[in-house]
């Protein structure tokens, strides 16, 4: 992450949120962008979810809802810590503010650490139902996180019935709370070569931890980057289901490095170069019904040094593009 580029607030205020207001002339904007939109992509049940961490701007909830209506995102990425010394009254009558502005939440990142030993796992799962039960609060019904593609230590074997006890655990928490849980695999060969022992680096195999698990509310986090550099197609895309989408990132990657060079915190933002093939993935989405937030992963270090507003509107308009793709 680099220095912040706006202030940023831990807490905010019933007077905060309620008091803060979007110039009229943005309102029409979006309003105007909205119902273009739906005439012309009416079949299309995914939104634009601004997930500003991933693009190196800091910003508290309100300050998201309030980028999200300037730059026509339709959704934001929650933080149940901005709310956990919050009233219910204070909770609904945020999530009413957010209702009232056109936003919804996207997915959340899943509160356990599972990666590491058992000690951390426990003290992570035990604070879970809590942090589950204020996502529920504010209307969050997804949450997500990645598995790395190999260990030092454990086999595959070893490392898959690891990540199926354990996920199977916090799932149920999360389904005890109607939250689903999607599963993020990493694709490039450059990062399961980092490891003595590989472990899940596609969708196939991710979708066998996903049954093994056996929770109704694990699926996909599905990400254009990943999905490229495992050599991915979209006939393998098409055999998903919306029920087996959780969360999807989009992204493209450097132009002139062999797919299985690629290394992972090296992107682009989506419909940038060209070399993810972003009209075949988001037209598989749209055919398979996913209907859950799509955002930016695009780890771009040049985007990160612009300002806050510059970042935000490149963005957006990578999102535009690829809603561009969509057929119709």
């Amino acid at each position: 992450m680099t220095t912040p580029k706006t202030a940023s607030s831990t807490t905010f205020s019933r007077r905060t949120f309620l008091r803060s207001a979007v110039a009229t002339a943005t309102a029409f904007h979006l309003a105007g962008v909205s119902s273009q939109a739906a005439q012309s992509v009416g079949k299309v049940k995914f939104y634009r979810n601004l997930g500003h961490g991933h693009i190196g701007v800091r910003a508290n909830q309100q300050q998201a809802l309030d980028y999200a209506v300037r730059y026509g995102f339709e959704g934001i990425t929650p933080n149940a810590g901005e709310f956990e010394n919050r009233s219910a009254d204070e909770i609904r009558e945020w999530v009413e503010a957010m209702k009232g502005k056109g936003v919804r939440y996207g997915a959340a990142g899943l509160p356990v650490e599972f990666r590491r030993d058992q000690d951390q796992f426990e003290r992570g799962l035990a604070q879970l139902p809590k942090q589950a039960a204020i996502l529920k609060q504010l209307g969050v019904t997804r949450a997500a996180t990645w598995i790395l593609p190999g260990h030092g230590e454990l086999t595959y074997l070893e490392n898959f019935k690891q990540h199926e006890r354990r996920l199977r655990e916090a799932a149920k928490v999360l389904d005890d709370h109607g939250i689903r849980l999607g599963l993020e695999f990493v694709g490039p060969r450059t990062s399961r070569a980092r490891n003595r022992f590989p472990f899940i680096c596609a969708q196939k195999d991710m979708m066998e931890l996903v049954h093994a698990i056996g929770t109704p509310n694990v699926g996909l986090l599905m990400d254009s980057w990943h999905w490229y550099t495992s050599h991915g197609t979209v006939e393998e895309l098409l055999t998903l289901s919306n029920k087996d989408v959780v969360h999807v990132h989009v992204n493209d990657a450097p132009a002139g490095i062999p797919v299985d060079e690629q290394v992972d915190n090296r992107r682009a933002l989506p419909v940038t170069t060209g070399v993810i093939d972003m009209k075949g993935f988001i037209n598989a989405l749209v055919k398979i019904g996913y209907d859950g937030p799509v955002e930016c992963e695009p780890f771009d270090q040049q985007l990160r040094q612009m300002d806050a507003e510059a970042a935000l509107q490149k963005t957006a308009d990578a999102l535009k593009r690829t809603w561009n793709l969509i057929d119709v």
